[in-house]
């Protein structure tokens, strides 16, 4: 086990209303939730991890998904906890336990925060509680090493390949990926990866 990076959470506290600003108009339009909401079961309980302010959450609530906003940040839950739909729950990708629990999973440029170290228990974590032939989706930033951005937000970078084998290993079976490149909470631009996978 090991502890979220304190000063990138405590810039995710701090920048907690900033950031849900500049994700509610991009995800209320993003094609890959729309993918991921058509993939999971009408009604089916879904876990948003890393959720960040709930904006997915509160997408595929209204899509009658039942979703499950997990975050680290105390701010970001406070912001999620006012979303009609969504439940919340304050905690650490460490904290993800349990088997079969969820119809999907989706962790959108969240475990770009986890070390190098940990990053293949976290997907094994996500595996058990991923039920069988559900979708989960996740969002990196591409590149290689670790290091922090202009606001002191620590990241892992992960190339394609290395990814999707850190997927397989894990049990996933990628069906399709994007790249792209967009500007971040620090304004710089990034490359990034949103990889589809089943159980």
């Amino acid at each position: 086990m090991s502890e979220p990076d304190r000063t990138t959470l405590e810039i995710y506290d701090r920048k907690a209303a900033e950031y849900a600003d500049r994700n509610e108009i991009h995800l209320r339009q993003d094609p890959r939730l729309e993918e991921f909401i058509t993939a999971c079961p009408p009604g089916g309980q879904v876990l948003d991890l890393g959720s960040g302010p709930g904006t997915s959450s509160a997408v595929m609530a209204a899509a009658g998904l039942l979703p499950l906003a997990m975050d680290a940040s105390v701010e970001m839950i406070a912001l999620a906890d006012q979303l009609s739909g969504v439940q919340t729950q304050l905690a650490s990708f460490d904290d993800l336990s349990g088997i079969d629990i969820y119809d999907g999973v989706w962790a959108n440029f969240s475990l770009l925060h986890a070390s190098r170290a940990d990053f293949p228990r976290h997907l094994r974590a996500i595996r058990q509680a991923l039920r069988s032939g559900g979708p989960f989706y996740i969002a990196l930033k591409l590149g290689k090493g670790e290091a922090r951005d202009a606001l002191g937000r620590l990241y892992t970078y992960y190339e394609d390949n290395e990814l999707k084998d850190l997927l397989r290993s894990a049990g996933f079976t990628a069906t399709n990926s994007t790249t792209g490149e967009s500007a971040g909470l620090d304004g710089s631009m990034a490359r990034w990866i949103s990889v589809a996978c089943h159980g």
